[in-house]
């Protein structure tokens, strides 16, 4: 992963295919059309990434595709309840799109002329990736549904078998659409998806030797007992080494939360002891440099 000014940045990589995409429709007089299209994709994998990275996931780049976008995250270690959430965090991106738009035909009529091709962009992008087919989000949405009925390889062949059926169905439309060479090329994506293997993911590290050999800030962050996985997770910062605290004393570390992280739900409590709210809740108890904490800690100021 790189970073600028201390912060992860997300690459956007191209595949050859779609330079060669763009260049046909733009000699047909499609290149407004399929500079729309990818923007929204971009819009869908945006959200998909700020979802990620909220519950404490990497994203390292956004591949641009003949047929749209792919953002590489990784997420090992997540529950299926939060693979859902992340699964449609896209397609509601496509949906907010539409319905602000629709809002904005109803009080402001005029702007229909020019937004109509964003609406049939991000419907369109809704509509394919609610689709019950992998790798799609809909896809990824039944299979962590199946996977509770069923064993996973079950809910594998399960999925595949309906991604097939949808990719040949999908083609199928050549011979009744004036869409039709979009559906031969949707259809043999997915069909090639569904027998595809997913890439090998790994959790965040925020702490890498490297950074340590130059020197990490320690930052203190003061909680009550009720804090979980989920909410700490937020509190992480590559810039610094984050240890969390209660008003009580107890401590727990960057490198413990990490550890226990892929062990407990993510909804689990970090701190093990019942003591009550101090303070309001979370706050930041401040940061110490060079990694060492401050000589009088009723000196420091909480924000």
């Amino acid at each position: 992963m790189e970073y600028v000014n201390g912060r992860s940045v997300v690459k956007i990589s191209i595949h050859p295919l779609f330079f060669a995409t763009g260049l046909a429709t733009a000699i047909f007089g499609g290149l407004p059309v399929f500079i729309i299209y990818t923007l929204t994709a971009l819009a869908h994998e945006c959200g998909h990434i700020f979802c990620a990275r909220n519950m404490g996931f990497s994203c390292e780049r956004v591949k641009l595709m003949p047929y749209g976008a792919a953002a590489e995250c990784e997420i090992d270690g997540i529950t299926p309840a939060d693979e859902i959430k992340l699964s449609i965090s896209g397609p509601l991106v496509n949906a907010a799109i539409c319905i602000f738009l629709a809002g904005l035909w109803w009080f402001f009529p005029i702007t229909y002329a020019f937004t109509d091709t964003v609406m049939a962009a991000n419907a369109v992008t809704f509509i394919i990736n609610v689709l019950p087919a992998y790798p799609l989000d809909g896809g990824r949405v039944a299979r962590c549904l199946l996977e509770k009925i069923v064993p996973p390889k079950a809910a594998n062949i399960a999925l595949r078998g309906v991604t097939v059926i949808l990719a040949l169905g999908i083609a199928s439309l050549f011979f009744f659409t004036d869409m039709g060479v979009n559906c031969i090329t949707f259809g043999a994506f997915l069909l090639c998806s569904a027998f595809s293997k997913p890439p090998v993911a790994c959790k965040i590290n925020f702490a890498e030797n490297k950074k340590l050999k130059r020197g990490l800030e320690v930052k203190y962050i003061l909680a009550d007992t009720s804090l979980t996985y989920r909410r700490a997770v937020r509190f992480l910062d590559d810039r610094k080494y984050v240890i969390f605290r209660t008003c009580e004393g107890e401590e727990v570390t960057q490198d413990e939360l990490i550890s226990d992280f892929g062990k407990r739900d993510i909804y689990d409590k970090v701190f093990s002891g019942d003591g009550g709210d101090c303070c309001g809740g979370e706050a930041d108890y401040g940061d110490m440099p060079g990694g060492l904490p401050a000589a009088d800690e009723d000196a420091q100021t909480m924000y």
